[in-house]
């Protein structure tokens, strides 16, 4: 489908897609490289710029702080595929409202063409002062029964924030607390966790684990009330700190 048309000009991709293959993980990421850089072959282009979307919520929610259902690994390994030069990844899982989480082809793609539009804003066409994405992981530090994360795309800082899932804007909730956050020790054995924002970090504990080692964050299917965002509105990407 597309050989046919690349005899024409392009300036960059987006790219909407993953559905179909829901149930892979890191396969993902590796189809996913091919894909880009065979577009890039075809069309001469190495450095042809590609901006996809995460996979958006879907279906009902769960209480399961282990997560993992669903297309949570698929969306680990759209995140990985940052690690391709020259792309940039839009997060979904706060577009859709938990009323209409059943529709696999959610109809609210306003939020998603601007956030995509940031990323061609900021890196094709000179505004490379604005943010381009929501907080992406980073690393953790362990200090004694709490976990400090820290994030790329902090932007002006870190907040709280409630989305509807519509096309209405993030606004901040200056006494919410942070949701969908899940820690675990050395047994693996994952409770919910109180999270909570200090500066540009966000520190994670659980009175239950008392010598933490993994962090896990709007890891499933449908991560409803997952509220980590930046100041300019722009939801944190689901990720793990853990490979088990």
């Amino acid at each position: 489908m597309i050989h046919p048309i690349v005899r024409f000009p392009i300036k960059g991709v987006i790219w909407y897609q993953g559905e179909s293959n829901g149930a892979e993980g890191e396969s993902y990421f590796h189809k996913m490289r091919a894909l880009v850089e065979g577009w890039r072959k075809v069309w001469d282009q190495p450095e042809m710029p590609f901006y996809f979307v995460q996979l958006a919520s879907y279906q009902k929610p769960t209480d399961a702080p282990a997560g993992g259902d669903g297309w949570a690994k698929l969306r680990e390994a759209q995140r990985k595929a940052l690690e391709i030069p020259r792309t940039g990844m839009v997060v979904a899982i706060d577009t859709v409202p938990l009323a209409v989480a059943g529709d696999i082809h959610p109809k609210n793609k306003v939020d998603l063409g601007m956030r995509l539009a940031r990323w061609a804003l900021h890196r094709d066409y000179g505004k490379a002062d604005l943010v381009p994405s929501g907080p992406l992981f980073k690393g953790l530090k362990v200090e004694g029964d709490k976990v400090r994360l820290e994030f790329d795309h902090v932007g002006s800082g870190l907040m709280v924030g409630l989305k509807d899932g519509t096309r209405k804007p993030v606004v901040e909730e200056p006494t919410g607390k942070l949701k969908r956050f899940a820690i675990a020790g050395a047994d693996k054995k994952w409770v919910w966790a109180d999270a909570a924002i200090d500066g540009r970090t966000v520190v994670v504990s659980s009175p239950e684990v008392k010598e933490p080692v993994a962090v896990r964050y709007a890891f499933s299917m449908n991560p409803d009330g997952a509220n980590l965002f930046n100041r300019e509105g722009l939801p944190a990407s689901p990720f793990r700190t853990d490979d088990w």
